[in-house]
């Protein structure tokens, strides 16, 4: 006779494997959601780091370049120190560096910016295309905005604590209450007097989970 009552496990590795796959959909905004899925844990199995997309966008996005965090950086340098700047310049910025259309256009949608787009903000989402996880997104955005040679990427809290929200609240997964709680304990007993957080702040401290 079959136990139908049979207590079922879930594998711990399961929830952040299945976060993982839905930040990489909705950036990929594939048009056959369960190719792009075969073809992503194909990959995770090959052991590659980024989302793979689908074999016809990769024959026609042949020619694009990839986003990495120096096209980042370098985007950001022609952004200069604007907080705020208009979609239509932002996106031929996008295009002179050869990078994707459509990742613009996704990063655009899940940011659900306008005319005039909050810079940090759209910083933020297209770091997520190669962060994956908070924590490494929230890196490789430090090591963009820094301008300090010499020892880890270091910003403002201020920005820092603006950077961790928003990401956060796009992501739909952390509660508010564990990103005050974070940021309360960084700002007390990680910070000091000159209020920088570096990269190591929140990436070698055990007591950091972003």
């Amino acid at each position: 006779m079959a136990q139908t009552d049979e207590q079922r496990c879930i594998p711990p590795e399961l929830p952040e494997m299945l976060k993982k796959f839905a930040r990489a959909a909705i950036l990929a905004q594939p048009q056959d959601l369960l190719q792009f899925g075969v073809d992503y844990f194909e990959a995770v199995c090959r052991g590659e780091s980024s989302p793979v997309r689908e074999q016809s966008e990769q024959v026609s996005l042949c020619n694009w370049a990839e986003l990495t965090p120096e096209l980042l950086k370098t985007l950001h340098s022609r952004v200069t120190s604007r907080l705020i700047i208009r979609a239509d310049e932002l996106a031929q910025m996008w295009k002179a560096l050869n990078l994707p259309t459509d990742l613009f256009n996704s990063v655009m949608n899940v940011g659900r910016f306008t005319e005039e787009i909050e810079w940090l903000k759209f910083l933020a989402l297209a770091s997520s295309a190669l962060g994956v996880t908070i924590t490494k997104t929230l890196k490789i955005v430090c090591e963009v905005l820094c301008d300090h040679d010499g020892g880890p990427p270091r910003i403002p809290f201020s920005m820092f604590q603006f950077l961790y929200t928003y990401i956060a609240k796009v992501d739909r997964e952390i509660s508010a209450s564990h990103v005050s709680q974070m940021l309360s304990y960084i700002e007390q007993e990680v910070i000091g007097p000159d209020g920088i957080i570096t990269v190591n702040d929140f990436t070698q401290n055990p007591r950091v989970w972003l």
